[in-house]
């Protein structure tokens, strides 16, 4: 083929293709983080032609984020809004549920590196997930049961225990997968033998932190345990046996000086029973069963 003529369809297939491309509309790029913040700045409203599902998406892996702003100002700000007001249906909420509970496990058993974001996180938007629940039903029991499950497993599991860090914000594993069990533990799926599972699983936390919570954690617990105590069918002899479990903890006052780790689990046992306390309600009067289980509370934290 003839130089002249080969030039010639090159610049004809070029011509070509530029003339397509200038035809094709741009995409749209995805929305950044000041898109975000507009959305926060207007009181979290869905901003016109937008889906909420669709952005949804896009905030739920900002939930690993090392980044404080995108992780917890926007990502879970946001999506806590959205769960809980209704912007997001229950069908959508399904949809987003699986992976949610999969970020639970991601990296689980390590310590002091950012993957403790996406688990404690996603723990955390889980617990918007379980409050929406019992406003508006959308977990079958089997799903319940799972979710449960997951929590529990979590709170045993995680590795990284960490409250707070200055550069990159809160961590708050324990505290975060406390308020999901507080929501799930009111829900009339938990039975009474979850009650005293729930009492074991915060008790294997304590015991296995190995340093004491500073960062409101015990607080926190406290709900949980709360939200038992309240409970139409609490069961008083599984709060009684646990206790006497705590009772075990006097043998660090054996050893001169005291052995560190049993020092700690002394004392967040003792900020978990006045948190627990200290939150017992007021106005509304209690069951016979909770007025017992407080009372025994407060006779155990007197000999501390």
């Amino acid at each position: 083929m003839p130089r002249l003529l080969v030039t010639i369809v090159v610049l004809s297939i070029l011509f070509a293709s530029l003339s397509l491309h200038a035809q094709t509309p741009a995409a749209n790029p995805a929305p950044d983080r000041q898109y975000f913040r507009d959305i926060a700045a207007h009181q979290f409203a869905v901003p016109s032609g937008a889906s909420a599902f669709a952005l949804a998406q896009q905030l739920t892996p900002w939930l690993a984020s090392p980044d404080p702003t995108l992780r917890d100002d926007l990502a879970y700000t946001i999506l806590d809004q959205w769960i809980r007001h209704g912007q997001l249906t229950g069908p959508q909420l399904l949809t987003l549920l699986p992976q949610l509970q999969q970020n639970l496990t991601s990296g689980i058993g390590e310590s002091g590196t950012d993957s403790v974001f996406k688990r404690s996180f996603s723990a955390l938007t889980l617990a918007s997930f379980a409050e929406r629940d019992l406003e508006q039903p959308f977990l079958s029991p089997a799903q319940y049961r799972a979710l449960l499950a997951s929590a529990l497993a979590y709170l045993r599991d995680e590795r990284d225990t960490r409250g707070f860090d200055p550069a990159k914000g809160w961590i708050h594993s324990t505290a975060h997968t406390a308020d999901l069990l507080a929501a799930l533990a009111r829900n009339p799926h938990f039975t009474p033998a979850d009650q005293q599972t729930l009492f074991a699983a915060v008790e294997q936390r304590l015991a296995s932190a190995g340093h004491i919570y500073t960062y409101g954690e015990q607080d926190r617990l406290a709900v949980a345990l709360l939200s038992v105590i309240t409970r139409s069918d609490f069961q008083l002899a599984a709060f009684q046996s646990w206790l006497e479990s705590l009772q075990q903890d006097a043998v660090v006052w054996q050893k001169s000086p005291p052995d560190l780790t049993q020092l700690a689990l002394v004392e967040n046992h003792t900020y978990l029973l006045e948190a627990l306390l200290a939150r017992m309600p007021t106005q509304t009067p209690l069951s016979p069963a909770a007025t017992q289980a407080r009372d025994a509370a407060r006779a155990l934290l007197r000999k501390r």
